[in-house]
């Protein structure tokens, strides 16, 4: 499939900008998930609970919303003694979007979300290129068969797995988006950079239909990692998280409210996403207001620093990342050039 015929791409082309999804646990936990237990099991075992969880984006709004596939790679199912059914749980996670996005009415785009394999890769940790590639790749094939228009790898943190993940995608023949999650002081675990990513999604054989930033810390702070892609010539995601996380009552509950992410999705598009949606935290609540606020507020330029914070709240550091302060600025600046490439 070219890029040109996928759905995504074809949605695009029609609009500035396109409402994704928002969390996928939170919703499962409120629907009974346990801490600990492997949300992709549910794709066989509570299918009803899957199917209404991606009918609350959908009727709240959304153009796209990922599937219950997060962690469906080989070395996550492991440690639920599942990972002979990496193929099974993918392709059904992705049939029961399939069903949901058919029956919408209206264009909606089925992504077969891929998170991180879990696992550090060489030369700092144990798993090397060729096993990455194979993972995702094994994946990708479940979530291809069941249907997935696009493969969403999120929440990544070093260049290296972004790198396998769109080589094993490749392999599939599946177009693609990725993000990685930027939580320390403008940069990922790994120290890498918005500049960076850049810098290396550009640079991938396979490359992304779009790019961008998910999770991290509060919107705020992905707002200012947002700006720090203006240089990216592929359009951009926006996916944060509901407010600030906060313990209370034995469970972590986001603080921040549906107006607040209206705000969040408006300032978004006007720092140049092309694809809003938010995640740990984001209810189908949120996602109304987000889409009642970009469809009737008009755009207003660039945001300021400055107008982030009034509307959103301070950043959690000072730094963004790209100006060679804040943790991990000299293991960036060590190995910087090696991670940007692809």
């Amino acid at each position: 499939m070219s890029s040109t015929d996928n759905a995504l791409t074809k949605l695009l082309s029609t609009r500035d900008w396109l409402l994704a999804d928002g969390a996928t646990g939170t919703e499962l936990f409120n629907m009974g998930l346990q801490s600990g237990d492997a949300p992709e099991l549910w794709n066989t075992d509570h299918p009803d609970r899957i199917k209404a969880l991606y009918e609350g984006p959908v009727k709240a709004g959304s153009d796209i919303f990922l599937t219950n596939s997060f962690g469906g790679n080989a070395s996550r199912l492991k440690l639920h003694d599942a990972q002979p059914r990496v193929f099974e749980l993918n392709q059904r996670a992705a049939e029961i979007g399939r069903e949901v996005a058919d029956a919408a009415g209206r264009p909606v785009v089925v992504a077969g979300s891929m998170g991180p394999t879990g696992d550090i890769m060489e030369p700092v940790g144990t798993l090397s290129h060729a096993s990455a590639v194979e993972m995702f790749h094994e994946q990708a094939e479940g979530l291809k068969a069941g249907g997935a228009d696009v493969l969403w790898v999120e929440t990544i943190s070093a260049p290296e797995e972004m790198k396998a993940a769109a080589e094993g995608i490749a392999l599939a023949g599946m177009p693609w988006c990725g993000t990685m999650s930027f939580d320390t002081a403008g940069r990922t675990m790994m120290g890498v950079t918005s500049a960076a990513m850049v810098t290396q999604m550009e640079r991938l054989k396979h490359k992304p239909l779009a790019f961008g930033a998910n999770c991290g810390v509060g919107s705020s702070d992905l707002l200012r990692t947002v700006l720090g892609f203006s240089d990216a010539t592929l359009p951009l995601i926006s996916k944060g998280n509901a407010g600030i996380p906060k313990y209370h009552d034995g469970h972590i509950h986001y603080d921040g409210t549906p107006e607040l992410m209206a705000n969040y999705a408006v300032l978004a598009r006007d720092a140049g996403a092309r694809i809003i949606g938010g995640c740990c935290g984001t209810t189908p609540e949120h996602l109304r207001h987000m889409r009642e606020a970009l469809e009737t507020r008009a755009p207003n330029g660039k945001p300021s620093l400055e107008q982030i914070t009034d509307a959103l709240g301070g950043f959690s550091s000072e730094s963004d990342g790209t100006d060679g302060k804040g943790p991990g600025a000299r293991k960036a600046r060590a190995g910087g050039r090696r991670r940007a490439t692809a």
